[in-house]
């Protein structure tokens, strides 16, 4: 189990990047547009940089639903390689068993 404190931090970094998701998006369109002037294009990579780290996209961490462990992270499933065997191991995942030979 992860620490809760790192969970925490996660669910505070996903709620900013949906609270700045659409400023960051105005400001990315201003400055990767050629056509306009050089001038206001620096003024919103400013305006970008004030923005808070955290509400990057690229500061997320897929986490692992039941127990929160960020290493050997199923994306399709949301649970880590662990978390699945255990539930694997348990019959709660309908056709997969745990493989013995």
């Amino acid at each position: 189990m992860a620490k809760k404190s790192m969970i925490a931090r996660e669910v505070k970094r996903e709620k900013l990047v949906k609270q700045y998701a659409e400023k960051r998006a105005a400001l990315k369109a201003i400055i990767n547009n050629k056509e306009i002037a050089v001038e206001e294009r620096f003024k919103a990579t400013l305006e970008l940089a004030k923005l808070p780290r955290n509400s990057s996209a690229t500061r997320l961490h897929n986490r692992c639903q039941l127990t929160g462990r960020p290493h050997a992270y199923y994306r399709k499933l949301k649970i880590s390689r662990i978390a699945l065997r255990d539930l694997g191991s348990n019959g709660e995942i309908p056709g997969m068993v745990k493989s013995s030979w």
